[in-house]
């Protein structure tokens, strides 16, 4: 059978699934199990991606930075590949670490990357002495010893222990053992992950799948390829054609035909509601780029505009810049892709005045 959904019945799905209706979650664990990830990006023109996508779910008077931190330092929740997990997830990749970079055959760029670590195997066997008798520790704190410099176009060029760290980290040797500010401290993967024995590679897949179509309520099956965390699902879940949207997609089917109360949400521009920006415009019909790499005289909404969510549409960007020296948020602009009405006008205040509160600066809101 064939799911058939009007374009509004896929992004309440979507919403729902991203815990972004009504009500709010109260539990930063749940949240993130529902959610299977949080991205680690620690630009903080407002704040780091993990700390917005957890406060637009829980708020303010559920939520503050040092939770995830406690989590994290419990390690009830794991850093893996920039990701922030659940530990018990950690099963369904030890598989795909055991035979990083990948199975026969390997790729150019697999191929490339083995050797390079192959003929720095002195260097790596260096920094698991080390860490075994000093860790955890950051990557400028481990000597460089390998004998083939890593050669990039980009700013990882000649950065040896840091590739070599995040190449370890992918074959399960190495793990984030927490963060001294922004750096990553490194220390044996034995001292951080679970003892649980690894998920075989096929079952792993199929899981990572479900638990995936569960979190975004509905994808399509097949998309562009994404070496940490796909934008598809394979074949988990069940099919279904949405109304004016070309192609198949796959909905959770505990998503179909549940009640829907929505709200009004600020999220980051990497939320995953947003993230698959293709995903993004075919459910919601919205207009988005992220413009911090753009000059300033080209930017149409902002340095680090934050998408606003009203019930299951998309309909404006806020741009914020939280000015800790200042100790305000200052408030730029409110861009309107629809009119706003007194009432949503007042809710998207609400959402700003919460944010503020979770990032306890004062406000700076343009005149009105």
């Amino acid at each position: 059978m064939v799911h058939e959904l009007s374009r509004q019945e896929a992004r309440r799905i979507a919403v729902r699934a991203q815990l972004l209706d009504r009500p709010r979650p109260d539990d930063l664990v749940d949240v993130v199990r529902q959610l299977t990830l949080l991205q680690v990006d620690l630009t903080a023109a407002v704040a780091p991606n993990a700390d917005l996508v957890l406060w637009s779910r829980l708020g303010a008077t559920a939520y503050q930075s040092k939770d995830l931190e406690t989590d994290l330092g419990n390690q009830t929740l794991v850093e893996v590949f920039g990701m922030i997990r659940p530990r018990e997830d950690l099963a369904l990749y030890r598989a795909d670490m055991a035979v990083w970079p990948g199975p026969e055959p390997l790729r150019d760029w697999q191929e490339y990357v083995r050797d390079w670590i192959d003929a720095n195997r002195g260097c790596r066997l260096d920094i698991l002495d080390r860490l075994r008798s000093d860790g955890p520790l950051a990557a400028r704190e481990i000597p460089d010893t390998c004998v083939l410099p890593w050669q990039s176009s980009g700013w990882t060029n000649d950065k040896n222990v840091m590739r070599l760290l995040e190449f370890m980290e992918r074959r399960g040797e190495v793990a984030t053992a927490g963060r001294q500010g922004r750096e990553r401290l490194w220390d044996l993967a034995e001292r951080i992950y679970p003892d649980d024995r690894a998920v075989p590679r096929d079952q792993a897949r199929h899981l990572r799948d479900h638990k995936r179509l569960r979190s975004l309520g509905i994808a399509r099956g097949k998309s562009t390829e994404h070496q940490i965390e796909p934008n598809d699902v394979a074949e988990a879940g069940e099919p279904a054609v949405i109304e004016g949207v070309r192609g198949k997609w796959r909905v959770d089917p505990e998503q179909l035909g549940r009640p829907f109360e929505g709200r009004t949400a600020l999220l980051s521009p990497l939320d995953r509601l947003v993230y698959d920006r293709k995903r993004m415009t075919e459910l919601f019909e919205y207009e988005y780029q992220l413009e911090m790499y753009k000059p300033v005289a080209k930017r149409r909404w902002g340095y680090f505009a934050l998408p606003i969510l009203h019930g299951d549409r998309l309909v404006g960007k806020v741009d914020a810049t939280a000015d800790h020296k200042r100790g305000v948020l200052r408030v730029d602009a409110v861009h309107q892709d629809v009119p706003f009405g007194k009432k949503l006008s007042a809710e998207v205040r609400h959402e700003i005045e919460d944010l503020a509160r979770f990032l306890r600066l004062a406000l700076d809101l343009p005149d009105e």
